[in-house]
């Protein structure tokens, strides 16, 4: 029944958003923002609120704007993952995981980073619990029951989990309470909401509203489904990341991007935010790092996601250059050392805020194609009020010639990555560029 329900619901989505002339407003302080992961458990040695507390003034530096916590929550222990569980496997959402520490020092990681100028959202597990939640107890009708009334998986090696029926709005009710119940008392600023398209999309048009009487809340969707911008501000650009990965392999050229962001422009509104990235907890642990997957050109793409229209994602570990795949299930600290990485990350995040052509949304530049007359280079530009990006990408394994000729280009700019060096481009531009190397001007 649910799953009828689902699909009855995308259809009606599409068809409101299709008619919807605007999205939701965004907070303001997003407009220019970054956003980045916080994995607790494999933060640090002592996987702690307060440990991770010590790393702030790291991530300020870094130019990050958004802190998103991996669930929060104390972890289901019946048909438990590994020895510490996974943290989608929620017992209680209106309590704090004991091994990360207390509620209070949960608000004062919060304040912390208030003070600091930044923002938090925690990740939100609305589509399936521990199979020791709490609401287990009273409230049975919550979840989704075989012909032989037995809990079921939302998917069928989820075995840790149980699913939620939302065909109970009663459920509906509950589950926005615990949402409201963090704003309230801990001050966060919105969610990051997991399988955010399992869930019924009236049930996040419900949410939304609620949510913001209490304070302008950032919502981000695990999802890519152009109609949740309804009720989110950000969606995720799981194409980017798999376009990424077929021209890193060879299956496709550089000219696949440019048809790429045409697509974009026409599948989401100007000022849906999507959320560009390299890696992610999913993508690190179970498909592999960015270096495996992406090759040489792992740093080429990650500048890339910087520079493209919305915002960029960086997770736990890749300013340290991270080539490891994170246990998800139990303890695997992460090898905070130097790297290159974290030198790119700060370059581009201050960058980002400076020059608008690079803020999200309407507030940035639309991005234009420029045609190299070589598959194996990617070139664009983008602009805003007066402010510009020039940006040139060689995604192949060999060096290449390229010339432009285009009055797109002109312009007298600023080196990005070669500090104080200022440049004349003109219409006619020639430069050779070696394996997966990249150039960014910026005026």
């Amino acid at each position: 029944m649910r799953n009828k329900i689902l699909i009855i619901s995308v259809f009606l989505s599409l068809a409101i958003y299709a008619q919807e002339k605007k999205t939701i407003i965004h907070p303001d302080w997003s407009k220019s923002s970054v956003i980045y992961e916080v994995n607790v458990r494999q933060y640090t040695p002592e996987g702690t609120f307060a440990a991770f507390e010590k790393h702030l003034p790291k991530l300020k530096a870094l130019g990050v704007d958004i802190l998103w916590l991996m669930p929060i929550n104390p972890i289901g222990i019946l048909n438990r993952k590994g020895s510490l569980g996974s943290y989608y496997s929620v017992r209680d959402y209106k309590a704090v995981n004991p091994e990360f520490g207390t509620l209070d020092d949960f608000k004062k990681l919060v304040q912390k980073i208030h003070k600091m100028k930044m923002h938090v959202i925690i990740d939100w597990v609305a589509n399936h619990t521990a199979w020791d939640n709490v609401w287990i107890k009273d409230h049975k009708d919550f979840f989704t029951h075989d012909s032989k009334g037995n809990f079921v998986a939302p998917v069928a090696d989820w075995t840790d989990v149980i699913d939620l029926n939302y065909d109970n709005k009663e459920l509906w009710n509950y589950m926005i309470d615990a949402m409201s119940y963090w704003l309230k008392e801990c001050d966060i600023d919105g969610f990051r909401c997991d399988v955010a398209a399992m869930i019924p999309t009236e049930f996040w048009l419900e949410a939304y509203p609620e949510l913001s009487k209490i304070k302008k809340v950032f919502m981000l969707a695990e999802a890519n489904e152009n109609f949740l911008h309804q009720a989110f501000d950000m969606t995720y650009n799981w194409q980017l990341k798999d376009l990424m990965k077929e021209i890193a392999s060879g299956k496709k050229k550089t000219d696949s991007l440019t048809a790429f962001f045409e697509t974009e422009k026409k599948v989401y509104k100007p000022n849906d935010y999507r959320m560009n990235f390299t890696s992610n907890h999913d993508v690190n642990s179970w498909d592999g790092t960015e270096f495996e997957r992406l090759d040489g050109g792992a740093t080429s793409f990650a500048v890339l996601c910087q520079l493209a229209p919305g915002m960029p994602l960086i997770y736990t570990g890749q300013e340290a250059g991270m080539n490891k795949r994170l246990r998800f299930f139990d303890k695997d600290t992460v090898n905070w050392k130097q790297s290159k990485m974290r030198s790119i990350y700060t370059q581009l995040n201050h960058l980002k805020k400076s020059n608008q052509a690079l803020w999200n949304g309407t507030e940035g530049g639309e991005i234009k194609s420029i045609d190299c007359g070589n598959k194996n280079i990617y070139a664009f530009t983008r602009e805003k009020n007066g402010n510009k990006i020039f940006a040139i990408f060689n995604f192949s394994k060999t060096s290449q010639k390229v010339k432009i000729n285009s009055d797109a280009i002109s312009g007298k700019y600023k080196d990005v990555f070669k500090k104080g060096t200022l440049k004349t481009i003109a219409n006619n531009f020639e430069t050779a560029l070696q394996p997966w190397e990249y150039r960014v001007f910026s005026k």
